[in-house]
Formats: C-alpha cells, structure tokens, sequence
C-alpha cells in the first residue's frame, strides 16, 4: 500500500477555481505545428456572461457549464522535513493549486467574421 499525501491551502477562500475551455471537433493549422504553448485566439464574455472565442476569422458562441466530476490542479511538491530526530526526510507530498468545476464549452460550428466592404457600381 502506498500513501499519497496531499495537502489542501489552509481555507478554501486560498485555493482559486479555474475553467476548461472544452471546443468540440477538430482545430487545424496551416503548418504542421503543434499548438502547445502558442497563442490560439481570444476568449470575451457579453454582459449577459456569454462566451465568445475568436479564432483568425472565425466566432464561436459558447456556454459555461458546471462539471460533473470536478478535477484538481495538483503539483508535486519535493522537500525535505525535519522529524523529532533533527534528522532530514526527504519526502513527497502534493499540493492542491486550484479546483476546476466549470467547463466553457463550444459546440457549435464557428462563424465567419465578414467586413462589410462597399459594392463598386
């Protein structure tokens, strides 16, 4: 049996809540570049706090929905203690860096952004 332990902020007002951003189908590039680390577009909320991504010339319409199992943002936390002894335990623990309950999902097929450019007579 092995124990894990992890290790929650002190109160729970500590530990922010994040949002996944969940896009449904596929997202290609031109160049065979992987996305990883690199700008992809820009999310804005109406006032009515609906979703809006904007992707080159592209919108997306999203919604924000509330997750069924929520995940945790844990990070591996490598250091040494001291015990009763005055003698070092290096030991492994986790701590909980942020609760993910909410998801900003779009489903739907994004749209173009079309400029109005005036017809030549």
């Amino acid at each position: 049996m092995v124990q894990v332990f992890v290790s929650l902020p002190n109160s729970p007002d500590n530990c922010p809540e994040w949002a996944i951003v969940d896009l449904q189908g596929s997202l290609e590039t031109r160049q065979p570049v992987p996305l990883g680390g690199k700008f992809v577009g820009d999310l804005h909320f109406t006032k009515q706090n609906v979703p809006i991504l904007i992707i080159g010339h592209h919108i997306l319409y999203g919604k924000i929905v509330d997750m069924e199992k929520p995940y945790a943002v844990i990070v591996k936390d490598n250091s040494t203690t001291n015990d009763s002894n005055n003698t070092e335990k290096q030991g492994v623990s986790y701590v909980v860096k942020a609760l993910i309950k909410k998801k900003i999902l779009f489903k739907q097929r994004p749209k173009p952004i079309i400029a109005n450019i005036p017809k030549k007579l």
